[in-house]
């Protein structure tokens, strides 16, 4: 019947047509943001001191802003001013090694985020302040460690970025049974075991980098860290999915918005600090000295 019909449909040659210069101008825009979403990090990396936590502070921010505003509750204003107050805290705290405290300031500022929304709203309200408070106390924890704090933040990112890419591309050449298809639909058990493997050698790779060897234990903290931030994608999705959003914002052209490209790189950079403070050893030192 659709053969049929686009026989006599005399519009359906020029969509066809149409259909790749749409996508070409959909990829220019995705191309553009990537560069500069890759750039930052690393520049944030290569400059360091305030200025790296101002770069990473400004993603979570928009972490925050996007959270509070898909729960389509009460005061969304009031509920970011305070979420915006206790990140700024967290992130000056966390910075100087104050970590516990930074924790504390972003559970007062969930606090106060969940009394500004209605009662069936409060607990998302909360939740979304640590959620984006992860991200700036984990990477600070991390790189303002005494050692390897700049070998720490490009491990992530090579991770992250390795089990994305390839988990991407995997599961489109390779298909098969879906991972989650209730909360991703276009997810595949191939696509996420190719993007864990893979991200797990990147990472092993940036880690060892300097070094002159591959370190076991890294490549399996990687394989952890990947599968993580694998978990921290559905987990976004299944809150935006929960609250009827397609992107988080569109802050990013091409991409969406923070959330969307930042939801395992949080879950990771958490796991990843949580593994350093497990171990008794100064912030990043405990992923690498093995």
């Amino acid at each position: 019947m659709t053969a049929e019909r686009n026989a006599h449909d005399p519009a359906a040659p020029a969509a066809r047509a149409a259909a790749p210069s749409r996508r070409m101008a959909d990829l220019a825009p995705r191309i553009v943001s990537s560069l500069v979403l890759a750039a930052a990090p690393i520049a944030a990396v290569l400059i360091g001191g305030p200025a790296f936590t101002l770069i990473w502070f400004i993603a979570t921010l928009a972490v925050g802003w996007e959270w509070q505003t898909i729960l389509k509750a009460a005061r969304p204003r009031l509920r970011f001013l305070f979420a915006a107050c206790a990140l700024a805290l967290a992130a000056y705290l966390s910075a100087r090694e104050s970590v516990a405290a930074a924790c504390a300031a972003l559970v007062v500022g969930g606090a106060l985020a969940a009394a500004a929304a209605e009662p069936e709203r409060r607990l998302w309200a909360f939740g979304g302040v640590p959620y984006a408070g992860a991200l700036i106390v984990a990477v600070n924890f991390l790189y303002f460690s005494p050692t390897d704090g700049a070998r720490a933040i490009l491990w992530l990112c090579a991770t992250v970025w390795g089990t994305d890419v390839f988990a991407y591309f995997g599961g489109r050449l390779i298909g098969g049974p879906k991972l989650w298809p209730q909360v991703s639909p276009s997810k595949t058990w191939s696509g996420a075991l190719c993007g864990v493997f893979a991200g797990a050698s990147l990472g092993a790779a940036v880690g060892a980098f300097g070094l002159g060897r591959l370190h076991a234990p890294v490549f399996a903290l990687g394989l952890a860290a990947a599968a993580i931030s694998q978990a921290g994608d559905i987990f976004e999705s299944s809150v935006k999915r929960r609250f009827g959003v397609k992107d988080s914002s569109a802050l990013i052209p091409g991409h969406g918005g923070f959330m969307d490209r930042l939801d395992g790189f949080i879950a990771a950079a958490a796991f990843a600090s949580l593994i350093g403070l497990a171990r008794g050893l100064p912030g990043a030192q405990g992923l690498f000295a093995w």
